[in-house]
């Protein structure tokens, strides 16, 4: 059966394969240098072939999707997110699938001598094969990729939206930038607990920062206010500028009682009045 010779060249032609291989890849990925050893290279190439020759005698088309073929993919997969975080573009962990065709139709050719209908056939069946797999690798690493970019765009974010313990039983949280759907919410989680491990009666939202405050920024501040009137801590919100002040009048936005300062230190004289602190001179 077809699959049985292809099979058959894969185990014949392993180290021949494997040489002609880590030169295509030399030359397709020339700035692949300094983020990947050749001895990492030969290593995945080596494991690459070994994992299809013993796969591939079950293979139907292109189809990879049988459990035969899992741990070709699961091989794969974990190529693609070290490549990831390697820092090569997809083009690059694709090359690594593509560029064995032109060594691997060689060697078939080779074996397959004149019969003309082995050679269009195991030709085929190796182009459907590598395709699938190519396809396989290149959607592995986009899903590796947009879960390092959401974990540190959410990274970022934390980092944006600091807690700070102002005095015992007072948090402030200096906001800068637009405050968004998603950044509320870090905004809260990272405030509500921080209210649990410190105890604190009062945090001061402080929106300097904030370019503009229109309905959406407003709604979403006022979640934040809720949340952590249900937590048993109250709020205040400074750096309410004039044209801040003026935005929020303009859109009819009712704060609910919630106490506005015009600067952070006003907030704290207050935050501390509340709480029956003084500072010392």
């Amino acid at each position: 059966m077809a699959h049985v010779f292809m099979s058959n060249v894969l185990k014949k032609n392993t180290n021949e394969l494997q040489s002609a291989w880590a030169k295509e890849l030399a030359t397709a990925m020339p700035t692949g240098k300094g983020r990947i050893s050749a001895r990492e290279v030969e290593q995945q190439t080596t494991e690459f072939l070994n994992l299809l020759s013993a796969a591939i005698g079950h293979a139907r088309n292109g189809d990879i999707s049988g459990t035969e073929f899992k741990p070709i993919r699961e091989f794969l997969e974990g190529l693609s997110r070290s490549r990831v975080q390697q820092g090569f573009t997809s083009d690059e962990t694709a090359t690594f699938i593509f560029s064995v065709k032109k060594p691997l139709f060689q060697a078939i050719r080779v074996e397959a001598g004149k019969n003309a209908d082995v050679l269009a056939d195991e030709i085929w069946l190796v182009t459907q094969l590598l395709d699938s797999l190519g396809l396989h690798t290149i959607k592995t690493y986009q899903k590796a990729r947009e879960e390092i970019i959401n974990r540190q765009q959410r990274e970022m974010l934390e980092l944006s939206t600091p807690v700070v313990k102002l005095w015992d039983g007072i948090l402030a949280l200096p906001m800068i930038g637009t405050l968004d759907s998603a950044r509320t919410q870090v905004v809260m989680e990272s405030l509500l607990q921080r209210v649990v491990e410190t105890g604190s009666q009062i945090v001061i939202l402080d929106i300097t920062g904030v370019p503009t405050v229109d309905t959406l920024v407003a709604q979403h501040l006022l979640k934040t206010v809720t949340a952590l009137r249900l937590m048993g801590a109250d709020c205040i919100i400074s750096g309410v500028r004039p044209q801040i002040a003026q935005t929020i009048v303009h859109l009819g936005v009712d704060l609910q009682g919630v106490t506005t300062k015009a600067n952070l230190a006003d907030a704290l004289k207050l935050a501390l009045k509340r709480t029956g602190s003084t500072l010392q001179a």
